[in-house]
């Protein structure tokens, strides 16, 4: 089935958890990128009768170009690249601003509840597109890093020429729309309002399946 539009992060949700049956009722986890990427976690989640968390994750930036990525700090992993030629006194210290900012943003959406546990589980790693896909990818080292079984990428829309790109970096790609003209994700969406940190909290909310 070829998609050529969305009607929204709930459609695209839904439509993905048809793709993904084969995940119902088993050891698996949705992880959905905040903030878009909580509602079509939720409908997977909730249709695949699977629990939801979040991941935050975000770069260090190189000293001289913070817009240049020498590794990336999610709540309790690091990630940095050999050879930055970057002090080990700067990374720490990048490493414990961001840390305590993600952790921070985890509590209010999240509590005192701990992360899911994600060793020997199926992730289900959610967004609500891809545009360049350097936070995908940083997510998806952050959640290797855990042991998963297995890692699915579930996303509604990508360019179409990154799809190499992320099938040779996960076990899985699931997609909706791989578009050859792509401009942007919200182009591909006829409702793409933004998502509140109340929206989304309230999803993560839901009674969740013990596993």
């Amino acid at each position: 089935m070829y998609y050529e539009k969305l009607k929204n992060r709930t459609e695209a949700g839904q439509l993905l958890a048809k793709k993904l049956l084969q995940y119902q009722d088993s050891d698996s986890v949705v992880l959905a990128i905040p903030r878009g990427g909580v509602p079509v976690g939720y409908e997977i989640a909730k249709e695949l009768h699977l629990p939801l968390d979040i991941i935050f994750s975000k770069k260090i930036g190189h000293p001289n170009n913070k817009e240049f990525a020498i590794g990336a700090v999610a709540l309790d992993s690091v990630i940095v690249d050999e050879n930055t030629g970057v002090s080990a006194d700067y990374i720490q210290k990048e490493v414990l601003s961001i840390q305590q900012n993600i952790r921070k943003k985890y509590k209010l959406y999240k509590g005192n509840k701990e992360p899911l546990d994600l060793k020997n589980k199926n992730v289900i790693l959610v967004d609500d597109g891809i545009a360049t896909g350097n936070t995908l990818l940083v997510c998806l080292d952050i959640v290797r890093k855990k042991n998963p079984a297995k890692i699915i990428i579930a996303i509604p829309v990508l360019p179409f020429d990154t799809l190499s790109v992320f099938k040779k970096n996960t076990d899985e790609l699931i997609y909706l729309i791989a578009a050859h003209h792509f401009s942007g994700i919200s182009s591909f969406y006829n409702q793409f309002e933004p998502v509140e940190d109340e929206e989304a909290i309230q999803m993560l909310n839901y009674k969740q399946p013990h596993k």
